[in-house]
């Protein structure tokens, strides 16, 4: 038994005769088979080389063709080309081919429309089955130890959604990631196809779909000036930046969480990497969000999960603002009751309306140390949720609180990250600019955005200094 090997351009007129006389010899000759291999235009002289190479053939023109001998064994028997095979039909078979240069054109131009909807169907197929490629950075951080599970249970990308995990920090804690990797491992998630540690640098974020940056810095202004741990962050984005650009794939997705400077990470990550989808970098305020809404829960004696649409403004893990104007009450216990979709103003709910200035915008010193104190628990759910709104769009008529590069939305300067509130639809996000603020409220934005201003400014006065030839 033997079968015929046609290879060749998807755009060849002479594969087109080749092929054609090839299927009419398997239709009438009942031990004739083929075999056809289209190839792009663009990879037809790589993959000529090395069929050559491998086999000790030469030949340099399409289409090639050469016969299997399934029952022998051992390399295929090189027939050559178009005149060829022609050569061969008539020797053996008796038979030619009559079609026309006109008609080889026409059927040369189908083969390789036909052969692009094909390699478009696999490669649609492929993204079904291929994994997601999430990166966590500064991995070590108990808050990954919290995330993973979150990631891999199926409820922030889907049931039908394969990951791979990779955890990357640096060989100090190589040990630590080692025991991560096995833990998860032993968990046995259906939808985690594989976990793995990195402590190379240089092997950062290939293939990157997600990438989380958890990198924190030790705060202690006592020890040293505020302006050394903003040139610490910078440093390392300018590390980071690169590397996401090199390595990780176009729409990769950026996520700045952490306890400081959450802000400052994500606008040094788009300042260093102005290849990267300006979109695709945020800071997670979720947790500020959460800690807020229990406190109020808390004084309402309800549920958290009743409170909605508190607003995080500015820098979130450095100065911010807590806005409850725009804030609803869901399932709340009062005189009116009424189906699970009704809704009452936070703020006609609150009477004790010292207790808002007095005590909870007042209080954030005391939200700060609450949300730095979380062991993981807490921030890593913000991230997954902001994830999975990410992904498959957050509820319709709720706020999310969300860092992102601002275009000048309320009157806040533009190239800074800046928390605001966004909706999430149909995998991006919007700016809800339809949301009225008062004059209170903008000019506190006006203050909040000062300062992110300034700190990106010492980031970049701070780097300059550093590397004077680099800035130039």
């Amino acid at each position: 038994a033997a079968v015929a090997m046609f290879t060749g351009k998807a755009n060849c007129p002479y594969y087109a005769k080749a092929e054609l006389l090839a299927d009419y010899l398997q239709t009438n000759l009942p031990n004739f088979r083929v075999y056809k291999i289209t190839q792009h235009p663009d990879k037809w002289e790589q993959w000529l080389h090395g069929i050559c190479e491998t086999n000790g053939w030469e030949h340099s023109q399409s289409p090639i063709i050469w016969r299997e001998l399934l029952d022998r064994g051992g390399k295929g028997q090189l027939l050559g080309g178009l005149n060829d095979f022609l050569e061969y039909a008539q020797k053996y078979y008796g038979i030619t081919s009559m079609m026309l240069s006109e008609e080889m054109l026409d059927i040369a131009e189908e083969n390789l429309q036909e052969h692009l909807e094909i390699v478009k169907e696999d490669e649609e197929i492929k993204s079904l089955i291929k994994p997601m490629q999430i990166w966590i950075t500064s991995a070590s951080a108990p808050i990954c130890y919290h995330l993973i599970p979150l990631l891999a249970n199926g409820e922030v990308f889907g049931m039908t959604t394969e990951i791979s995990i990779h955890l990357l920090d640096t060989d100090q804690f190589k040990e630590i990631l080692r025991s991560i990797v096995m833990e998860a491992e032993d968990m046995a998630f259906p939808l985690l196809r594989s976990i793995s540690e990195h402590t190379k640098i240089d092997q950062a974020f290939i293939d990157a779909d997600i990438i989380i940056v958890l990198d924190d810095v030790l705060l202690n202004l006592e020890v040293q000036s505020l302006e050394n741990y903003i040139r610490e962050v910078s440093e390392i984005c300018q590390v980071y930046a690169p590397l996401i650009e090199k390595n990780a794939r176009s729409e990769v997705k950026v996520i700045s969480s952490g306890k400081t400077f959450a802000n400052l990470k994500a606008t040094m990550l788009r300042t260093y990497g102005p290849s990267i989808r300006p979109e695709n970098i945020i800071a997670i305020a979720t947790s500020w969000e959460s800690a807020a809404k229990a406190m109020l829960a808390r004084k309402l004696n309800m549920n958290t999960a009743g409170v909605k649409d508190v607003i995080v403004w500015g820098n979130i893990t450095g100065s911010n603002c807590i806005d409850l104007s725009h804030a609803k009450l869901y399932g709340y216990d009062c005189a009116i009751r009424g189906p699970a979709n009704f809704q009452r103003l936070l703020l006609n709910m609150i009477y004790d309306s010292e207790w808002i200035h007095s005590e909870f915008l007042s209080a954030q010193s005391t939200l700060s140390s609450r949300v730095s104190r979380c062991t993981g628990m807490l921030p890593a759910h913000a991230v997954a949720t902001v994830l999975r709104y990410w992904y498959h769009g957050s509820p319709s008529e709720e706020i999310v609180s969300v860092g992102i590069l601002s275009e000048g939305q309320f009157c806040v300067p533009e190239g800074i990250i800046f928390s605001m509130p966004v909706r999430f639809q149909n995998g991006n996000w919007e700016v809800m600019t339809e949301l009225e603020i008062n004059e209170t409220t903008q000019k506190v934005l006006g203050r909040l955005s000062h300062e992110l201003v300034q700190e990106k400014l010492v980031a970049l006065k701070e780097i300059n200094e550093m590397h004077p030839y680099e800035a130039e």
